[in-house]
């Protein structure tokens, strides 16, 4: 199993908030970061020595990249595989590149799942207004039409709920490949968040319960009430599943609605995860810094909880504006990612508190 000490450099595509929080944790370990992305700066810059501006296109400069760093990770999906193949020619990738064409393709991800034995949400794709249509028929007019591709806090979506709706949510998305996913009755919405390391060892967190505002993470909580607390185990096994047949080397995110079925498999993240924020504070060991003692081949950290209770609640557009109460209570511990506009729907940080 190839190690790669402290004092290496982890190249990180992409430049985000997630790439920024990897960052600190990996020079927390000693390591230094090298970040590529296609725009001139982002939350990463203030903590990473090094950006390379290209775009994930361009071979040459991913080659130029990859021979300048030890082993390379992503904090996002939408990146193309390619990219990570090429990278893959010229050194070390973790997570590889079939984790990523299958958490970017809607119908490949459930059909994933299913042959895994998971259950999923009832579905079909669509290509056209006819597919909707027909899609409509077999699973019903309550259900949700989802681009197949680059959709993220429920970008991409169109609800329907009555067959006089199909004209509408196929021009909302675009007219893009898609997938129509019936509605589903569940009680709650939670994570199941692993570590797997380059030899197969997997260390989970316990599974926060999410709370979703307009599609995007609102709070998560820890523990999960009793309707979740009876379906992890389940849920962690599928888990483990999923990452064990993707080879899988990281922190890998499943998400799961709580349902009289059992766990539905809603989709996963080849990375780490804002539902895995409170544990930066909330866990001996944080997702950020197991992501990188996983890829560079080290020993996982303990993932048990540092309090009884925990709480983050994400702060959306405007609402970064508040850290002046935020800070007030002491018992709050704020997280701002350095973005410079505060648009809606934009996440803009987080606070997490321990043990209320």
């Amino acid at each position: 199993m190839t190690k790669i000490p402290p004092g290496s450099t982890i190249g990180i595509l992409g430049g985000g908030q997630l790439g920024r929080m990897i960052a600190m944790a990996a020079a927390q370990l000693g390591y230094r970061t090298h970040i590529f992305a296609p725009e001139e700066s982002g939350p990463a810059a203030d903590v990473s020595p090094r950006w390379t501006r290209a775009a994930y296109e361009d071979a040459a400069a991913l080659a130029a990249f990859a021979d300048s760093v030890d082993v390379v990770t992503y904090e996002f999906e939408n990146i193309d595989p390619s990219a990570v193949e090429t990278l893959a020619h010229h050194g070390l990738v973790r997570p590889g590149a079939q984790a990523l064409r299958v958490a970017q393709d809607r119908l490949a991800e459930k059909r994933f799942v299913c042959d895994l034995g998971g259950l999923t949400a009832p579905f079909a794709p669509v290509e056209s207004l006819d597919d909707l249509e027909n899609a409509i028929d077999a699973i019903g007019s309550r259900a949700i039409l989802k681009t197949n591709r680059m959709g993220y806090d429920g970008k991409g979506q169109a609800r329907l709920s009555e067959p006089g709706d199909a004209v509408g949510a196929w021009n909302a998305i675009g007219r893009q490949s898609a997938i129509l996913e019936g509605f589903v009755t569940f009680a709650e919405e939670f994570s199941v968040i692993l570590a797997r390391g380059a030899d197969g060892e997997v260390r989970f967190w316990d599974s926060s319960a999410n709370v979703h505002v307009d599609g995007i993470l609102s709070t998560s909580t820890i523990p999960a009430g009793p309707a979740i607390a009876a379906q992890v185990k389940q849920a962690r096994a599928l888990a483990r599943k999923v990452a064990d047949a993707l080879g899988y080397v990281g922190v890998l995110t499943c998400e799961f609605f709580a349902s009289a079925e059992g766990p539905i498999f809603n989709e996963m993240a080849p990375r780490v995860h804002n539902s895995g924020h409170w544990t930066i504070e909330g866990a001996v060991t944080n997702q950020f810094e197991n992501h990188v003692r996983a890829i560079c081949g080290l020993p996982l950290g303990d993932t048990g909880l540092a309090a009884p209770r925990v709480y983050m609640r994400n702060l959306i557009g405007d609402q970064a504006g508040e850290w002046p109460a935020i800070l007030a209570d002491p018992a709050n511990h704020l997280h701002l990612y350095g973005k410079h506009e505060a648009r809606p729907g934009r996440k803009m940080g987080h606070v997490t508190r321990l043990g209320l």
